[in-house]
């Protein structure tokens, strides 16, 4: 895997609260492509947790909403042959918590385009913790054209 996520590479000066480089309050996932997929790894900190040893819900939704992002920017970038991702945004997205996610463990990750049209893709996630699925998602994000309030967010 490269050095550098794709956050970094792509959108240095994102402030993004869940994938923004430049957001030292942020959660600061850093993307990876692999082969098809897009992978994190992620440590939560004790102000994530929902109660003692379980991670909030609205972080495991934050974690999700922005990797799947990536790996749908990714994808659609690769797919066009263009040297930068496409600025992508959340139109929708669902999570399945399966059990409680741990705050004691590295968490991975996984995303990967299960479809997609010109402009956006749909994406699955899940969140693993020692190879044990906490959470799953799925969601749609679409690729902004000019004029959007986040076309030239990276």
């Amino acid at each position: 895997m490269d050095a550098q996520s794709l956050q970094e590479r792509y959108a240095a000066r994102s402030t993004c609260f869940g994938c923004g480089p430049a957001n030292a309050k942020g959660l600061r996932i850093r993307s990876f492509a692999s082969g098809d997929h897009v992978v994190a790894e992620w440590t939560a900190q004790p102000h994530h947790e929902a109660y003692p040893g379980a991670l909030n819900g609205g972080v495991i939704g934050t974690l999700l909403d922005c990797h799947m992002n990536w790996a749908a920017a990714h994808h659609l970038m690769r797919r066009d042959s263009l040297e930068h991702p496409p600025a992508t945004v959340t139109a929708e997205y669902s999570i399945r918590m399966t059990r409680p996610t741990p705050t004691d463990k590295a968490l991975r990750l996984i995303a990967r385009v299960v479809q997609d049209r010109p402009d956006r893709a749909i994406v699955e996630g899940r969140i693993e913790a020692e190879g044990v699925t906490c959470a799953k998602a799925r969601g749609t994000f679409v690729a902004v054209k000019p004029g959007h309030p986040a076309y030239h967010r990276w």
